[in-house]
């Protein structure tokens, strides 16, 4: 069974029609550079691994995984950090910005607890980048009632269901388009998450049901 078409891809992003123009621009990313999304080479608080690679919940809002990704535009990386819900796949936070300071996954945790509402007890997972380390983010999951959790060092696989949003994002939108500016990236992006994957993307870890059905038969 198709996980997705490239009609449905192409209605989700309909709004940035122009957004994949092919563009020439002295500050386009040279081939081969790469920025550097995790730095865990500081001295800030570490969390334990609380999910050892376990990618299951039983119901939305216990467990949460988030990253960072970066996206080449003609006017220089664009970061995107996210948050996914292990339990439907759904894209409950996001947030774009021309940095990877905390403040960007900090809006993105913020816009997730802010439309999600999670119960005391819910586990945010995410690596051990300084970002998800830091005294302002730590201190917003404490205020929702989360607990952090930490992949061990450079082992991708512990957050593997969150690398697998990014390379779907990078394969079906990313990889096809070439964005003049920063805002065409990003409504592009925001068409992606919000209008396909969300709400039309199968899954074969849920059955291949979307993120928006597995949630609402997991809610009833």
């Amino acid at each position: 069974m198709p996980r997705c078409g490239q009609k449905a891809i192409g209605a989700a992003v309909a709004a940035s029609s122009d957004s994949c123009a092919g563009i020439v621009s002295a500050r386009w990313p040279a081939a081969g550079c790469r920025p550097c999304t995790t730095d865990s080479r500081h001295y800030l608080p570490i969390a334990p691994n609380l999910l050892a690679q376990r990618f299951a919940a039983s119901a939305p809002n216990r467990v949460w995984l988030a990253d960072i990704t970066y996206i080449a535009t003609g006017e220089g990386w664009l970061y995107l950090a996210a948050v996914l819900d292990l339990a439907t796949r759904r894209i409950v936070g996001w947030a774009m910005r021309d940095h990877m300071r905390t403040e960007l996954p900090l809006a993105a945790l913020m816009m997730a607890a802010q439309r999600r509402r999670p119960a005391t007890g819910l586990i945010c997972h995410s690596d051990r980048g300084s970002q998800y380390a830091a005294g302002a983010y730590v201190e917003h999951l404490a205020a929702i009632g989360a607990t952090p959790s930490m992949s061990r060092t450079g082992n991708c696989y512990d957050n593997a269901p969150m690398e697998s949003f990014f390379h779907t994002l990078k394969v079906e939108l990313v990889h096809q388009c070439r964005w003049a500016t920063q805002a065409e990236a990003r409504q592009a992006l925001f068409g992606y998450i919000e209008g396909h994957y969300n709400r039309h993307r199968m899954h074969s870890a849920l059955g291949y049901l979307t993120p928006e059905q597995a949630e609402q038969r997991m809610t009833g």
